[in-house]
């Protein structure tokens, strides 16, 4: 029976590539296709053992006629095993952190990245169908050889994404203060601790009463969240939340109770959080790195350069009700809008129409 299966290097709940993945296999379903995701065992969440199947089965299990898409986000043995299968194959590259980020933090990520780079270089020939979820990714691949790289956004959940807030967490949130929120594992391109400094800058100059909140997981980076943490009570920051992981009622009560979504990262190959802010409602102040432009498509507000007082004194607009904060709201809705009206499903299968039409 015809089949299009994939493989990822990581299978974790809350996670972009994971929860993209399982929607992916759901409409590969629909579709009428056999789909399956194999990933290493030791990379797959315990909670998701039952929705994946071992990476070592993949040559043994995908045929000639078969589709594999792969995931690129990282350097794996899955991007070899994919490299080796005999099958038709498309590649989705969601990008690969620069490995200089993580130095003197977690080495082990750092030679992970660096070895993803050096297989992205080696897959470039490799499918026959190459998609990025960013114009910004797409650009990569080009770079590096790859041929006709087509975008298609991530598929995303949207009734995940507008799950019921949990009530204790948002109880908790509205007392008065000023939320700030960023959402987005703790890693160092994230750039958590230039928020931080702009929070500083907020909570001294515009706003005492107000709250920063950061949700998303450390593990791995517990150094560089312990490191974020000394330097929250360096600068006498009060209060600050580090969630770590949340249930998806959890986090929408976090974006619910957040007056501003502030996102100071160095490097996104999408970034999800910015959609999901839209979709509650919640005005963005975000710096122009990465795809971040391209993800926001003329909403929420982009600086440019890291000019604190200057920031500072933008968020302090964005929080307040007024024209600006209903101007901003108006164009993400807009821009909400766009994309939901996008039939992504329709756009990833034309862009695999070759491997379709030859595995019929």
């Amino acid at each position: 029976m015809k089949a299009i299966h994939q493989l990822v290097a990581g299978f974790t709940p809350a996670d972009a590539i994971s929860n993209e993945a399982l929607e992916l296999r759901a409409l590969f379903r629909r579709w009428g296709y056999v789909s399956e995701i194999f990933c290493e065992p030791n990379h797959t969440s315990p909670d998701l053992r039952a929705e994946a199947r071992a990476a070592t089965e993949a040559p043994g299990s995908i045929g000639p006629a078969d589709i594999a898409l792969l995931h690129l986000s990282i350097g794996s043995r899955v991007n070899d095993i994919f490299e080796g299968l005999n099958c038709r194959k498309a590649l989705r590259y969601h990008n690969i952190t620069p490995a200089h980020f993580f130095r003197g933090l977690q080495e082990e990520l750092v030679h992970e990245l660096a070895w993803g780079r050096e297989q992205t270089r080696s897959l470039a020939k490799t499918a026959a169908v190459n998609l990025a979820v960013s114009s910004f990714n797409a650009a990569e691949l080009t770079a590096l050889g790859y041929a006709d790289v087509r975008v298609v956004p991530l598929v995303l959940d949207f009734r995940a994404i507008g799950a019921r807030p949990d009530s204790r967490v948002l109880r908790g949130l509205r007392d008065g203060r000023i939320n700030i929120l960023f959402v987005g594992r703790c890693v160092p391109n994230k750039r958590i601790e230039d928020a931080l400094l702009a929070f500083f800058y907020f909570q001294k100059f515009v706003e005492s009463a107000a709250r920063f909140i950061h949700v998303g997981s450390f593990t791995g980076l517990e150094r560089y969240q312990a490191l974020l943490s000394a330097y929250a009570a360096r600068l006498r920051l009060d209060p600050v939340v580090f969630s770590g992981t949340v249930t998806q009622n959890e986090l929408s009560a976090y974006y619910q109770g957040a007056h501003l979504f502030l996102c100071m990262s160095e490097h996104e190959g999408f970034c999800i959080p910015l959609i999901e802010s839209m979709a509650h409602d919640l005005p963005i102040l975000a710096y122009a790195a990465g795809a971040v432009p391209e993800t926001l498509s003329g909403a929420g507000v982009l600086v440019r350069e890291k000019k604190w007082e200057e920031i500072a004194e933008m968020m302090g607009q964005l929080v307040r009700p007024g024209p600006l904060r209903e101007a901003v709201l108006a164009g993400e809705r807009q821009r909400l809008e766009r994309y939901r009206q996008r039939d992504l499903s329709a756009e990833l299968k034309t862009c695999l129409t070759p491997l379709l039409r030859n595995a019929e």
